[in-house]
């Protein structure tokens, strides 16, 4: 009995290349050794240095000697390249792979005593066949390198001791510290009092920010598709406006004018009589501004997506409805209010996500104002991003921030799917099993 696939997969094993070669596929076994042989000459020497790296972190800082800065090792670097190694082993793994089972494929036709194709006939194939995958593939590894790299790279730094004063490289290195900062956030009561602070604030102010922005849409887009509303178009285009004007220059101005001493607001308040109001000096006064501004911003996107949800329904409903005696508010919530949730319920997921992490709106309106001295490095407006970007950039507390984000990834991750998939427009027609 032939057992041709057997020796080509044990060929494979031992050298990329040496099964095609065996089942005469000599193209093929050629190009599959000298991805192995670079590997080897050019790549393994990084791999092993990266690996040494990721796991030491480095074994000598920078340095003075004799009146001269000696270089070390820095840790950050050691990381980058240590998660580079492991990522480039997982893609010649995946190679190798692909090597074994082409191997023992062809051997397995051998042994049932087909032809074997020449490399002309594998490559018509492989461009008939797996064209798609060959357009797919270099995207696949760019993603690879350019969004997973930093994602995980980001992850790691929760579980160092990457935080200034003392633990910046060059002058320091970075060591492994495991758990110990997630312990931190709920054992010291400075950071757990501010972990908490934040997040109910983040939470509130994305549940907020979500519902006024979603049902001022709502309530717009009924109003505009009104029957008798003259100049809809009209209308149309000036709600918009709002939305279509870059977010930032936006929201810089409506900074200005809700400013305490020289804003335009509080200037006409006290023309007519009225207190000025500390818009950003109290908490209460500053979170509700910050509800507001994004309302302004925020409601025209929801309004233009629901006016064409809007134009969707079938007018027979409502005129079955006024046959039947309903009144204008019982249309709205029986008819209009249910078929619009039902087709834009992901877009409420989705904006409530974005609203978690809106750090535009919060760090350009209040710059996380009033400041509370019982938070680290947090004011009474910070939601996570922002306390996030205050801890890296401006106190260089990166294990920490990493940490939050790791807390913050997770729990929008599982809200969303949570929420995706009992979304009834998501199970329709099996999107969803």
């Amino acid at each position: 009995m032939k057992c041709y696939s057997e020796k080509a997969s044990i060929l494979s094993i031992l050298f990329m290349g040496l099964g095609q070669l065996y089942n005469r596929q000599f193209g093929k076994g050629i190009l599959f050794a000298a991805v192995e042989i670079l590997f080897i000459v050019y790549m393994l020497p990084f791999v092993s240095r990266g690996l040494w790296g990721l796991v030491t972190l480095g074994e000598i800082p920078q340095r003075m000697e004799a009146g001269k800065i000696l270089p070390g090792d820095h840790s950050i670097f050691l990381m980058i390249y240590g998660i580079m190694s492991v990522l480039l082993l997982l893609v010649f793994a995946a190679i190798y792979v692909m090597n074994y089972f082409d191997a023992r494929r062809v051997g397995e036709q051998r042994d049932k005593g087909k032809p074997v194709k020449n490399i002309i006939n594998s490559i018509a194939t492989l461009y008939e066949k797996g064209f798609p995958y060959l357009v797919l593939t270099p995207a696949g590894i760019f993603l690879l390198f350019l969004t997973v790299l930093p994602l995980i790279f980001g992850m790691l730094i929760a579980f160092t001791n990457y935080s200034g004063p003392h633990n910046i490289p060059p002058r320091a290195l970075v060591d492994w510290v495991g758990f110990k900062i997630f312990m931190e956030l709920l054992r010291l009561p400075l950071l757990r009092e501010t972990f908490f602070g934040v997040a109910a604030w983040t939470i509130t102010w994305a549940l907020a920010a979500t519902f006024t922005t979603f049902f001022a849409g709502l309530i717009m887009a009924v109003l505009i598709n009104r029957h008798g509303i003259k100049l809809k178009r009209f209308w149309r285009t000036i709600y918009i406006l709002p939305w279509a004007m870059p977010g930032f220059i936006s929201i810089l101005i409506m900074r200005n004018m809700f400013n305490g001493h020289f804003g335009p607001i509080n200037r006409y308040l006290e023309f007519i009589g009225l207190p000025a109001v500390p818009w950003f000096a109290e908490t209460e006064w500053a979170r509700t501004t910050a509800i507001i501004v994004n309302l302004w911003l925020g409601f025209p996107y929801f309004m233009a997506m629901m006016s064409g949800v809007i134009s969707g329904i079938s007018k027979d409903l409502y005129e079955a409805a006024d046959v039947e005696g309903a009144s204008s508010r019982q249309q709205f919530w029986k008819i209009t209010v249910p078929l619009v949730l039902y087709m834009t319920a992901p877009l409420l997921i989705m904006g409530f996500a974005f609203n978690f992490n809106n750090f535009n709106m919060i760090y350009l309106l209040t710059s996380g104002l009033p400041s509370n001295a019982s938070y680290f490095f947090a004011g009474d407006t910070d939601i996570f991003l922002s306390w996030i970007y205050k801890l890296t950039l401006e106190r260089s507390q990166f294990h920490l921030a990493s940490a939050v984000s790791i807390i913050i990834f997770i729990f929008i991750a599982g809200i969303s799917i949570y929420n995706f998939k009992n979304t009834r427009a998501f199970k329709e027609e099996g999107l969803i099993q």
